[in-house]
């Protein structure tokens, strides 16, 4: 039997909570985590806006929260991630986390809040691929995140720039900070260096990942949203992303974060040595994704990865970032929300299940944090 397990259900909306408690007890929620510890709940916030297949789902999120709960883990925290093109606080709102949150009595923090926490050099005690060059002068790490447990809460859909993204990718968020893009050239041996890490200062680490709407193309954002109808969970972060990776279709040795991570012995991504649990069924799917790019991600690319990126430190490290920054945000909100978004997430409300199960879910009742920027389409 393989030291890896991953499990994955089928699941309706009416069983969707329960089977995500399932699904933790499968995946062996209780021996992953130490009980003594308070418990992140590190959501993924791809896209500050409602968009199917990007963000955690709020029955992803209770469902998750409901399965720490009936294992006896009670200090639960959901903490948030500030990028410069998401808006955390607008993402808790359209994607309705915070009646979740609420209702099962879950505080949230902010990463870059430095009421709830402080960023603090860290020394790695693990050898770097790319950290340590990328950041000469530290590495900084935000203070709460030591001796915690950590249940990240992607879902399964393809990313532009590292082809899959999952429970990896996910740390990426939580941290880093605000100069993550400095990383992208290198991206896929920044996230095999922040799992090194993250065993390092975590006291357990465990992911369940929503299929229920998963996303193909061009992602994490402008994906093309498929009906899959599946749930995940592991203590094996590799694994996970290795078996999602499988069911969408691709090589998971063949992507470098998963093969980079299984060679340095931080998780297991070769689908011969993973144990699947559950339906194996589902497990064996494959959904014939591909990668795509939009016009956001295309200039990234050739930014960071074509002979242009000689030109990194003098286009992200100065003021002149801000251009891009703005770009990508008028880009995303301002045109390709509006007229290729929003139709999409219409349809997917009057005729997925998912959609109607999210409109079941109610509206965030909160302010949005004062210090966060204006709504995208004031």
């Amino acid at each position: 039997m393989s030291d890896s397990k991953v499990a994955v259900l089928r699941t309706k909306p009416e069983t969707v909570l329960d089977d995500y408690q399932k699904l933790c007890e499968l995946a062996g929620l209780r021996d992953a985590l130490d009980p003594s510890a308070t418990t992140i709940l590190k959501d993924n916030i791809s896209w500050h806006l409602m968009y199917p297949g990007s963000n955690t789902t709020p029955w992803q999120l209770e469902g998750t929260i409901m399965a720490l709960k009936e294992q006896g883990f009670e200090d639960l925290v959901d903490v948030h991630n500030k990028t410069v093109v998401t808006i955390c606080d607008l993402g808790d709102k359209y994607n309705k986390f915070g009646p979740v949150l609420a209702k099962h009595g879950v505080p949230t923090k902010h990463n870059f809040n430095p009421d709830d926490m402080t960023w603090i050099e860290y020394k790695p005690k693990a050898r770097m691929a790319v950290l340590d060059q990328i950041f000469p002068d530290g590495i900084y790490l935000p203070d709460y995140f030591f001796a915690k447990n950590i249940v990240h809460l992607p879902t399964a859909k393809t990313h532009s720039y590292t082809v899959t993204t999952g429970a990896l990718k996910n740390a990426f968020g939580g941290l880093l900070n605000v100069n993550r893009h400095m990383t992208h050239t290198w991206i896929h041996d920044t996230i095999v260096d922040l799992l090194a890490i993250q065993k390092e200062i975590h006291t357990g680490l465990f992911c369940t990942m929503d299929g229920t709407t998963a996303g193909s193309g061009p992602g994490p954002r402008t994906l093309i949203p498929h009906r899959k109808d599946v749930i995940l969970a592991s203590a094996d972060q590799v694994a996970i992303d290795a078996v999602s990776a499988q069911m969408m279709g691709f090589d998971p040795m063949g992507i470098e974060y998963i093969a980079h991570a299984t060679e340095r012995g931080l998780g297991q991504g070769d689908p011969r040595k993973i144990e699947i649990l559950g339906d194996e069924d589902a497990a064996a799917e494959r959904w014939g994704f591909t990668v795509g790019v939009n016009l956001g991600t295309g200039t990234g690319m050739l930014l960071w990865r074509s002979p242009l990126k000689i030109f990194q430190k003098l286009l992200f490290q100065t003021p002149i970032v801000k251009m891009f920054i703005w770009a990508s945000e008028t880009y995303h909100d301002k045109f390709w929300y509006p007229r290729n978004g929003v139709p999409v997430v219409e349809k997917w409300k009057r005729e997925s299940p998912w959609g109607k199960l999210f409109e079941e879910y109610p509206e965030s009742l909160e302010d949005v944090d004062p210090t966060c920027r204006q709504e995208p389409f004031a």
